[in-house]
């Protein structure tokens, strides 16, 4: 497994792979490698020729007051993660590496970007188009994986390509859960014992819309009080927001109907956790 840290060095180790005209595929994480990373990077060695890793902990999508300081590093146990599970390339770059200078060019996926989390992270999507755009560039993918866990980023992202006709593909594996249900993510960390234990309750209450829609209840207001119900089981859960929406377009719905998307955002102790299932409703 290869390492680079900088631009070049990535770009010269994927032509070399290229010029043996293998498949490149692409997985963008933070680092603080878990089970829903390795299912991505699985499912690129499953279906690419040549795997690319980033850990890059990107500056421009936290907000101010967010946790870019304390967010996990865990660097050399990303390398064996990556190295363990088939990856060829990590592109591990500093900022100072992916923005030089002040960066003056944005991408702004308008609308997708202002719901859900972007209405109490409001350029936190900017932050990411951006990144993604950069790193596509740099590494060239035929195709990038993304976790279902981050529906709203891979919506985004999604329209980022289909408007700039940027040559990839993008493919979106499911969420991978701990035993109880709680979603995989590094920010998990950050939970004491007691607050772990009451994570759960939000994919709890995402599968109690479902049983709800399954049953026949088609109302959203009804739904989302049936999971803020399960959310209020514990004091120390603060809902962000609990929206249901057009799986498409993300905007609200009244109706449950079609492609639909239940998420959820929550501040839990020190963790911002989101959580969203993904249903095809007659």
């Amino acid at each position: 497994m290869q390492i680079a840290k900088t631009i070049e060095d990535i770009k010269m180790i994927i032509s070399e792979a290229g010029s043996f005209g293998k498949k490149i595929g692409f997985v963008p994480t933070m680092g603080a490698l878990h089970a829903g990373h390795i299912s991505l990077i699985k499912k690129a060695k499953q279906q690419t020729e040549f795997v690319v890793v980033s850990i890059f902990v990107n500056p421009t999508q936290f907000g101010p007051n967010e946790d870019i300081d304390k967010y996990p590093r865990p660097f050399e146990a990303d390398l064996e993660i990556c190295k363990h599970n088939g990856a060829d390339a990590v592109f591990a770059p500093s900022a100072q590496e992916m923005y030089p200078q002040k960066n003056l060019t944005w991408i702004n996926v308008e609308k997708l970007s202002e719901s859900l989390c972007g209405k109490t992270r409001p350029n936190h999507f900017r932050g990411v188009a951006t990144v993604c755009a950069k790193l596509f560039n740099i590494v060239q993918p035929d195709v990038a994986y993304f976790g279902q866990k981050d529906a709203q980023q891979v919506i985004v992202i999604k329209r980022m390509i289909a408007d700039l006709n940027l040559p990839l593909r993008i493919v979106v594996c499911p969420t991978v859960r701990e035993s109880d249900g709680l979603a995989m993510s590094s920010r998990n960390k950050y939970l004491n014992a007691e607050q772990r234990k009451d994570a759960p309750l939000l994919y709890a209450a995402l599968q109690e819309a479902e049983i709800f829609i399954k049953a026949g209840e088609r109302k959203s207001d009804f739904l989302k009080e049936q999971i803020k119900k399960i959310l209020n089981i514990s004091s120390q859960i603060a809902i962000d927001y609990i929206s249901i929406v057009n799986a498409d377009t993300l905007d609200e719905i009244d109706e449950v109907k079609g492609k639909v998307l239940i998420a959820l955002a929550v501040k839990l102790g020190p963790a911002r956790l989101i959580d969203n299932i993904l249903l095809d409703v007659k």
